[in-house]
């Protein structure tokens, strides 16, 4: 997983970015008029996305179509797949100490 994935990420019109091109691949200029960013702006953004490989450029004639990429985002996955399984455990145990405390004050005021 490469940590630069997140300080990738971390800009909310990056985010925003990869929000549109998950649905669909976009042209600069489609990306910005959704956004309501400007041309450069938003192919600054995009530049950031290409060089950490987030997505694909394919020059079309004069445009350039922005593809969002999906190896990246199943590493992340996968490297989030470690802390899942711990983050899931955890909410277990702390379902049993609840439901036992839910036993415990239930027969100390006898209600059901």
């Amino acid at each position: 997983m490469n940590a630069h994935m997140f300080a990738v990420l971390s800009d909310p019109n990056r985010l925003d970015i990869v929000e549109l091109l998950h649905a669909s691949p976009r042209t600069v200029n489609e990306i910005a008029g959704v956004l309501q960013l400007n041309q450069p702006q938003t192919s600054k953004h995009l530049k950031v996305l290409a060089d950490a490989g987030v997505v694909d450029v394919t020059p079309i004639a004069n445009k350039r179509l922005y593809t969002l990429k999906s190896q990246p985002f199943k590493d992340l996955d996968m490297w989030l797949t470690k802390f899942r399984k711990n983050w899931e455990d955890s909410f277990d145990r702390l379902e049993i100490l609840l439901a036992k405390e839910k036993r415990k004050e239930v027969k100390k005021h006898g209600r059901k």
